[in-house]
């Protein structure tokens, strides 16, 4: 296949589905009958995943090579989701299964996908097309909370339509990358991966910087998909049947069907991910002509200013709007980051990609920061954790265009 980026954004969009994990809590709570405690253990599961499997998945990519891994990474995930199209949920445990291989096989397309953009991307263009594939992601993404709403309100299907729907796609995605042929890039005096030498980078004290901006930023991302829809419940008494009947569903229609209308809660998060859809997009967009450090700057603040409106707004509409922006900005920073990181220090890339990766554990533990101090005060006051965690990054992209 002369079209070597092809088959690397069809990867981006399966690594997308593991962001499903989120709206699963909600689907799977009502499903099961879980108590909030029970139902949080989904999250962990999936996002922990990336802290146990990316570092000895760094390493093994590092013998076996990129596309070896990338490939494993989908074949773990279609395993996982093959197991309710097989049979039918029947249990929790069951389904914490196949929440468990989703999670392995994104964080291991994760460790594989990002560097191998880079060796199938022109000159100069590694950030212009991690960004591109990363909005690529963010449809695989917003499949999660959309493809339930789809199944239940135009085919009247039970949301577990999702999986032979992601299962299909992760077929076609094999296929596809099995026939292609990839050279990948040995950069000079590269280094062999080991453990040892993966957590020694963290002494770098610029490693550890943009490490950690992963780990903030990948928990203010769950954050914002996970508590949206109870913030704009509390704030404005817009709950699911409050959102659909604004755009034109006749909820009662859907009640008198026998469908469960609690189970459309994950619409909440579509709006959050749209922002992210159209940042990623313009993000690749802009990174044509712009470089990758000036524009992180930029989309930091973006998100910072979005963030800071939801708690000087005053009607629903500004709420929306802000909601979107922080989305928009929110978009670029993971590919910028990253791209930024291996650029700075290409012949670790792949014990960079382990550890960046691994970071993404921050997804199963700023969300609980969250959650305990909207219990104890609000859920507005529970948004200062992603304030903090953006003002952190921002401070990052400054750092990076004077020192660096």
């Amino acid at each position: 296949m002369k079209n070597k980026t092809l088959p690397v954004f069809l990867t981006f969009l399966c690594m997308g589905f593991g962001d499903a994990v989120g709206p699963f809590v909600s689907l799977a709570k009502d499903t099961f009958e879980l108590s909030n405690f029970i139902s949080g253990f989904i999250a962990f599961a999936g996002f922990i995943m990336f802290g146990i499997l990316s570092i000895p998945m760094g390493i093994f990519q590092d013998k076996k090579g990129k596309k070896f891994v990338l490939m494993l990474g989908l074949i773990i995930a279609l395993a996982g989701l093959s197991i309710p199209v097989v049979s039918k949920l029947s249990s929790f445990n069951i389904f914490l299964i196949t929440v468990l291989l989703l999670g392995a096989g994104a964080a291991t397309l994760q460790v594989a996908g990002n560097p191998i953009m880079r060796d199938v991307s022109p000159e100069g263009k590694y950030a212009r097309n991690l960004t591109l594939g990363q909005f690529i992601k963010a449809i695989g993404s917003l499949s999660g909370p959309l493809l339930p709403v789809i199944a239940i309100i135009w085919f009247k299907k039970d949301w577990q339509i999702i999986f032979p729907v992601y299962v299909s796609a992760l077929i076609i995605t094999i296929a596809i990358l099995g026939f292609t042929k990839i050279k990948e890039r040995k950069d000079r005096d590269s280094f062999t991966a080991t453990f040892k030498s993966c957590f020694s980078l963290l002494s770098n004290r610029y490693v550890l910087m943009m490490v950690m901006a992963i780990f903030l930023y990948v928990g203010s991302e769950i954050c914002m998909s996970s508590y949206l829809p109870e913030y704009l419940k509390s704030s404005f008494g817009l709950g699911i049947e409050e959102v659909l009947s604004k755009i034109g569903f006749n909820i009662e229609t859907l009640k008198l069907a026998g469908i469960n209308t609690n189970t459309l809660g994950v619409l909440g998060t579509g709006f959050f991910f749209i922002g992210l859809l159209a940042g990623r997009f313009s993000g690749s967009l802009v990174l044509n002509w712009m470089s990758a450090k000036v524009f992180l700057i930029i989309t930091s603040l973006l998100s910072v200013a979005g963030l800071l409106g939801l708690f000087v707004i005053n009607t629903e509409v500004v709420a929306f709007i802000c909601i979107i922006i922080t989305g928009f900005g929110f978009g670029n920073i993971f590919p910028l980051v990253f791209s930024i990181t291996i650029e700075k220090m290409p012949q670790r890339t792949n014990e960079l990609s382990g550890l960046m990766i691994t970071a993404i554990a921050g997804g199963a533990i700023i969300p609980l920061l969250f959650g305990a101090i909207a219990d104890k005060y609000s859920v507005l006051t529970g948004f200062l954790v992603p304030v903090i965690c953006l003002l952190y990054i921002t401070f990052v992209s400054i750092i990076n265009t004077r020192k660096y």
